[in-house]
């Protein structure tokens, strides 16, 4: 099996590392910039090389590169070695930019793109409900048309930082005399308005990322729909799938990896560094088994995407078997550092623990119980792999339920 990328790409490798060599970390007079201005220089001249914001049209703030699936992987790679910034993370970027290429009008990429992409404009996804957790379509969010404006009443739970966005991109119920997936639409809504309270959800580990919302007449414009009434759903999906990419990724794993071998390396375990202790050595390398199936199974989709065939079944995979190795992960560490894991992460740094330390893997096995349900939960990314991609009977007990 040849895993190179080829003469021609490998040139490409080069010239990445040359740019990040010359301009990552800052020097100079730039060295003097904040964390945040010294980032934000950076991704302007990046974007100006065609590194970053490939997929974006120039006029919406990307560099508008051809698609071409391997130096954008090449691209991953050399930035995450050099631990230089990428596009602006969050929910507005990794999801709802790719929906609006996909789905918006012209007006709508025009007004929300380039400023969600350069960090201007933040979002927050109103999805979940009290009552509609994994069966999303059965939300109960109202969404009526008066006049020229949508008017929503309804509730929204587990709506990550909802307390700094501008606006949320959400799902509602408009046509209440359809079935329950073809009567929901998805709105664009401003956050600043009166009819919209958020509260916090203080989580365990001190940090309070998810929120409830609460839609009393809330309002925004009739135009601000992305797709036509009623099909929210279909919209809806495209952004599940960015989301799913996003959370799925096999670099992700391989860095959580290998800071856990480092810890066993550096931390004492029944007298010994925990490397040396067999069944932590066999528990690691059963890990790093599963970490290389799931790199593989990436450079095959890669390879598929680059030709310009359909990966198949093995895409849905990749976000359930990321959040299985971020759970082990997870696991190993808690055990590695035994009665200190018993430790209140709140007294210790909390959400802000310096990355490595005990009180850090505390928060990650923590964060490791909530990745499982983000982006759809892992029992019913099984039921998906199992009834859409293997074409198996359905869950026994959806059946049930559905009076089937």
């Amino acid at each position: 099996m040849d895993l190179s990328y080829g003469e021609e790409y490998e040139q490409f490798r080069t010239e990445v590392r040359a740019f990040l060599k010359d301009v990552w970390p800052p020097k100079g007079d730039e060295a003097e910039l904040s964390k945040e201005d010294g980032a934000r220089r950076f991704r302007v001249r990046a974007t100006e090389k065609g590194y970053l914001s490939r997929g974006i049209p120039r006029k919406y703030g990307g560099s508008e590169q051809p698609s071409d699936e391997i130096r954008a992987n090449i691209i991953r790679e050399e930035f995450s070695r050099a631990h230089a910034p990428m596009d602006v993370k969050g929910i507005g970027t990794a999801m709802l930019v790719p929906t609006l290429l996909e789905k918006g009008e012209e007006w709508q990429k025009e007004k929300f793109v380039e400023k969600t992409v350069h960090g201007e404009l933040h979002w927050c996804q109103g999805y979940s409900e009290p009552g509609s957790g994994s069966d999303l379509a059965s939300l109960k969010t109202k969404g009526e048309l008066v006049g020229d404006e949508w008017v929503l009443n309804g509730q929204k739970i587990w709506t990550t930082n909802a307390h700094t966005a501008d606006w949320m991109f959400c799902l509602c119920r408009t046509e209440p005399g359809a079935s329950k997936h073809a009567g929901i639409s998805y709105l664009l809504v401003p956050m600043d308005q009166p009819g919209i309270e958020v509260r916090p959800l203080p989580q365990m580990t001190g940090g309070a990322d998810f929120n409830e919302v609460f839609l009393t007449d809330a309002r925004t414009p009739a135009d601000h729909i992305v797709g036509k009434r009623g099909e929210g759903w279909q919209v809806s999906r495209s952004t599940l799938k960015h989301e799913r990419n996003s959370i799925g990724s096999a670099a992700q794993s391989a860095l959580m990896f290998q800071g856990l071998v480092h810890l066993a390396k550096t931390t004492e375990y029944d007298g010994r560094p925990g490397i040396e202790d067999p069944v932590i050595r066999q528990r690691l390398a059963r890990l790093e088994g599963t970490l290389k199936a799931h790199e593989y199974s990436g450079l095959r989709q890669l390879t598929a995407n680059a030709k310009g065939e359909n990966p198949g079944i093995i895409q849905t995979m990749s976000k359930l078997i990321a959040t299985n190795i971020g759970s082990e992960v997870a696991k190993i560490a808690l055990d590695l550092i035994g009665d200190d894991g018993m430790m209140d992460p709140l007294e210790s740094g909390g959400m802000m623990a310096r990355p490595g330390s005990q009180s850090s893997w505390i928060n990650q096995y923590m964060f490791s119980l909530g990745i499982a349900v983000a982006g759809g939960t892992a029992n019913i990314q099984r039921n998906v792999i199992a009834e859409r991609g293997l074409g198996l009977p359905r869950d026994i007990y959806a059946e049930r339920s559905s009076g089937k």
